[in-house]
């Protein structure tokens, strides 16, 4: 049973490697991936790309690691370019984000020649994670975080939106904020957030509600969502 723990390479500093080492660890990285991909599939919204690509990364990250580990100059590098993926790519949600870095401490751990240790740890992460969901940890556990919405309204840049939609909004919520107005489209709309209780939680008043805000706003876009969606995401 140990042996599936022992290291690859023998040395966790990877000097030289060999053509069956190399296939090892990428096929592994390649399975670890895909062990990943299928806990984070399971019960979760996702897109194809994302799961193809989170199924992909410990390959990757295994390749730079065991490319790198003898060059600390070259490493120091690639984790620059790393770095730069950030500010290369659209913000997810927390679990996203999760998900991400759990496929690279995955890699990490194949890159210097742990398979076992790295499967376990995805398999580990997994199941803590479907646990978490199971008993709803860190989840508001009354009726009101129902009732707790973000509204979001595009207007013309030509309307004047102060008070315009008070009356609406006293008519099927609790208490309403504006919270942030900004200018889209280069200026020739303004998108206005609003955080608010609704008085019922009722789709078809939700949806009165949405008709009612669209001829004031000129039919444009009305977007109303779970205020804890937009939370999680970072």
């Amino acid at each position: 049973m140990s042996s599936i723990f022992d290291n690859v390479f023998n040395n966790p500093t990877i000097e030289v490697f060999t053509t069956e080492q190399f296939l090892i660890v990428l096929f592994g990285g390649l399975v670890i991936g895909l062990v990943g991909a299928l806990f984070y599939c399971y019960k979760n919204t996702f897109s194809t790309g994302f799961v193809t690509t989170l199924a992909l990364m410990p390959a990757v990250v295994t390749i730079v690691i065991i490319t790198v580990s003898d060059n600390i100059g070259t490493g120091i590098a690639v984790a620059g370019a790393f770095s730069l993926v950030k500010f290369r790519s659209i913000p997810g949600t927390a679990r996203e984000i999760g998900a991400i870095f759990t496929a690279m401490g995955a890699g990490l751990l194949n890159g210097v020649g742990y398979l076992g240790y790295a499967l376990l740890f995805v398999i580990i992460v997994g199941f803590v994670r479907l646990a978490y969901d199971a008993v709803g940890l860190g989840q508001k556990k009354n009726a009101e975080t129902d009732l707790n919405k973000t509204l979001s309204i595009t207007v013309p840049e030509d309307l004047n939106f102060a008070g315009e939609f008070d009356i609406i909004l006293e008519k099927y919520t609790r208490e309403y904020r504006l919270t942030r107005a900004k200018t889209i489209n280069m200026g020739t709309m303004v998108k206005l957030t609003y955080n608010i209780i609704l008085k019922s939680p009722d789709q078809d008043r939700m949806k009165e509600m949405l008709d009612d805000i669209r001829t004031r706003n000129g039919n444009l876009e009305v977007l109303i969502y779970d205020r804890t969606d937009e939370e999680s995401g970072l």
